[in-house]
């Protein structure tokens, strides 16, 4: 067994394991901290290389050709890290809860690896509904609602995502038939990418598949107007759901895009009318959804909405394609998969020791508990785009790479969505610090007390936040696992 393959298993065996009767938090914990160590081995052995390495194929079937094979090159790792540190921190903060909220994490964490970290279409696809199961169950069975509520908003949540997933699959078979070459499917990445350079498609077909796998991809990712599921889904699941749905598995449909669609598609989305597009649906995103987070009055509502709304900041990185513009749009789609899995699970203990996430109810806590307001500020001031912070350097990276090509007196659709994305960043800060100072500053009306937590209660909090300082002062960590080949 490769060190990819061992990766994807652990965290399905120890959920299999608890399953059995093993020890839950033990199981749980021992697998994911071995995970992170095996990543973290494996990204360093990666550094300096270029391309697929690790890679390991075993045939299923001759004719259509299935293999599981399994490949990592930088994004990948990149993202695999992401997945086994907000993975730990799910499993550790899991406080007398039932097994099934370890398991579901578990399984949610295996999904979004085997698909980061498989190099056949059939089995990105299928990894992905994976981490799908466990995630709507939870927020039915388990999520911060009356059972009426929860379960109306975990079936929207499967509406729009498996309506999304049958796009996503349409668009997928499209391109398995396009790229295969001669009589046999294949659903290896590599040959489709090698039939695609050898080739490509015409300007006008690349662009209707493309747009195809985007509203697919994109609907994963809640782009605009696609969105509506997201918010209420993350406020509403399990914390350690909510932690790696919104800040991992809402990655995969960047990742595909990323990874499938734009080396097959090369030249789509710099069409006309499929740049356009997205930079109205983007900006739908940014806008929109930013002002919807402004205004709303609870803890939970305003990192579910943020989220929605941060992913419009990834999208422009995509529609700009340039290099610089890419590499940004990798890094944010880390530096978010932290910081708002840090928020989210600050979150989950206000409202175990509160009882309640309303602004208006809440203020002061910074005197009663000042190691934790430390920590929520990482995580409030990372979204914001702090300097020194891993969410600024993405941020930067896409809007300069935005500009790669301009020239004075020659404004493009793009630099005008530049422009008007720029004001989220205000109301980024807008939001955040109004959230910053209703938990923490001023007087409780209702005199609540919040104690700071154990430091045994702190190590997944404190791990994510050294992770946002770290590569926020040391991007250059990320952006040596992206050399160009």
């Amino acid at each position: 067994m490769s060190v990819l393959e061992l990766i994807i298993a652990l965290p399905l065996l120890a959920a299999l394991a608890i399953w059995l009767g093993a020890p839950v938090r033990a199981a749980s914990i021992g697998a994911t901290l071995i995970n992170l160590i095996l990543v973290f081995v494996t990204t360093i052995q990666y550094a300096g290389k270029t391309g697929l390495a690790f890679t390991q194929s075993r045939t299923i079937l001759e004719n259509p050709s299935l293999s599981f094979a399994v490949g990592a090159d930088g994004v990948s790792l990149i993202l695999a890290l992401l997945t086994t540190l907000v993975m730990l921190a799910a499993v550790w903060q899991i406080q007398d809860r039932p097994a099934i909220f370890y398991i579901a994490s578990l399984l949610i964490g295996g999904g979004a690896l085997g698909a980061f970290l498989t190099t056949d279409v059939f089995f990105i696809y299928a990894f992905h509904e994976l981490a799908l199961i466990p995630t709507f169950l939870m927020i039915a069975l388990h999520g911060h609602a009356d059972a009426a509520r929860r379960k109306a908003i975990a079936w929207k949540a499967t509406i729009y995502l498996g309506a999304g997933s049958l796009v996503l699959l349409a668009g997928l078979v499209w391109v398995v038939l396009e790229f295969s070459g001669g009589s046999k499917l294949t659903f290896d990445l590599e040959a489709l990418r090698a039939q695609a350079a050898l080739t490509p498609l015409p300007v006008e077909k690349q662009a209707q598949i493309f747009f195809v796998l985007l509203l697919g991809f994109g609907s994963l990712v809640s782009l605009f107007p696609f969105h509506s599921w997201a918010a209420p889904a993350y406020a509403t699941a399990p914390t350690p759901v909510a932690m790696l749905h919104s800040g991992v598995l809402k990655k995969f449909g960047l990742y595909g895009l990323l990874r499938i669609a734009m080396p097959l598609l090369p030249q789509a989305v710099h069409v006309e009318w499929v740049q356009n597009a997205l930079l109205l649906m983007l900006l739908g995103n940014i806008l929109v959804m930013g002002l919807v987070t402004i205004h709303a009055n609870r803890l939970d509502d305003t990192l579910a909405n943020s989220s929605v709304m941060h992913m419009g900041y990834i999208f422009l990185g995509i529609a700009a394609g340039s290099e610089i513009a890419l590499k940004g749009a990798v890094i944010l789609m880390f530096a978010h998969g932290v910081s708002i899995a840090l928020l989210f699970a600050l979150c989950g203990r206000l409202r175990n020791q509160l009882g309640t996430l309303e602004y208006n109810k809440l203020g002061g806590l910074a005197s009663h508990a000042p190691s934790f307001t430390v920590l929520f500020a990482f995580g409030a001031f990372a979204s914001i785009g702090l300097p020194g912070l891993t969410n600024f350097a993405g941020e930067v990276m896409i809007f300069a790479g935005s500009f790669t090509n301009f020239k004075v007196g020659a404004l493009t659709n793009l630099h005008w969505t530049v422009f008007l994305a720029l004001w989220g960043v205000v109301m980024s800060a807008v939001y955040m610090l109004r959230a910053y100072r209703s938990i923490f500053h001023g007087n409780a009306t209702t005199g609540l007390f919040m104690s700071d937590p154990a430091v045994s209660q702190r190590v997944p909090f404190i791990l994510l936040a050294t992770t946002l300082l770290v590569t926020g002062c040391c991007p250059w960590l990320l952006l040596n696992l992206m050399k160009a080949p």
